[in-house]
């Protein structure tokens, strides 16, 4: 679920979401169309392509003590911006929220992610856990005013009509499935003091169950984080969120309600590092 699908910065929440309907005989997304059998002149040419391609391979293995030579550390690529460090983000939690972030561009980059995880979640629903996220995620100045909004927001009439109780909880026989995925981050801007870190999702929301009139289905979007570095963490000070980008949608089936429902029970989330 995306947070903007009705409200903006202030942290609206949607729930409305959309079922996407693969039509049948279908063409190729790509203009492409299937060929039919190839002729002898078509082999004749894949053979040589082989054998061409073989060649080269050869070619390109012979003599690798030269390449040092001819090119040093200097030549290789650079890491791509999303590409994983291998460094632990934090070391500790509170209220199952991950904590004491680096005092770094790459610790911004990883609290970006795991607040993104938490600000679209099931969580952020219920009264009863709201305040202790706002409590962790945002910096001082900005919770009370943030609580007021996410209530107006969040209200029993909202949450009705995505089938939960006032305390944000499904139906009997229901799971309801909010669950983020950071793809990859980037620091648009970034000092000792503030940062500006794009997080990339993608993400389920729905709700699970057999007689569900909204049912899970799947989202991209990506989050603009406005960080602050505040009592040796980094916080956040506001955010806002745009569709996309999103890739063409696989071939997959879809999994039943209860096949659903018992993933998100089984499966836990993560704790995410740039």
């Amino acid at each position: 679920m995306s947070l903007g699908d009705e409200h903006e910065a202030s942290g609206g929440y949607g729930g409305t979401g959309q079922t996407r309907t693969r039509l049948p005989g279908g063409g190729d997304v790509y203009g492409g169309a299937r060929r039919g059998g190839r002729s002898s002149r078509s082999l004749v040419t894949v053979v040589g392509v082989v054998i061409l391609l073989i060649a080269a391979i050869a070619f390109a293995n012979r003599g690798g003590d030269d390449s040092s030579s001819a090119g040093g550390a200097e030549d290789k690529p650079e890491t791509a911006a999303t590409a994983a460090t291998g460094t632990k983000p934090v070391q500790s939690k509170t209220s199952d929220i991950p904590t004491g972030f680096a005092h770094d561009e790459q610790g911004a980059q990883s609290a970006a992610a795991n607040y993104a995880t938490v600000l679209v979640s099931a969580d952020i629903l219920k009264p009863a856990r709201r305040g202790e996220i706002l409590q962790q995620v945002f910096v001082a100045n900005q919770r009370a005013s943030l609580q007021e909004r996410l209530n107006a927001a969040y209200s029993k009439d909202f949450l009705s009509k995505i089938g939960l109780d006032q305390n944000g909880n499904a139906a009997a026989g229901h799971t309801y499935v909010s669950r983020t995925v950071p793809i990859g981050t980037e620091a648009t801007a970034y000092s000792d003091t503030t940062a500006t870190v794009e997080v990339w999702c993608t993400g389920l929301y729905g709700t699970a169950g057999e007689d569900s009139t909204n049912p899970v289905t799947s989202d991209w979007f990506t989050m603009t984080l406005q960080l602050r570095w505040a009592n040796s963490d980094w916080k956040v000070d506001s955010f806002s969120q745009k569709d996309g980008p999103a890739p063409v949608p696989g071939d997959n089936k879809a999994s039943s309600a209860d096949e659903m429902a018992k993933a998100v029970e089984q499966y836990g989330g993560f704790t995410y590092a740039r």
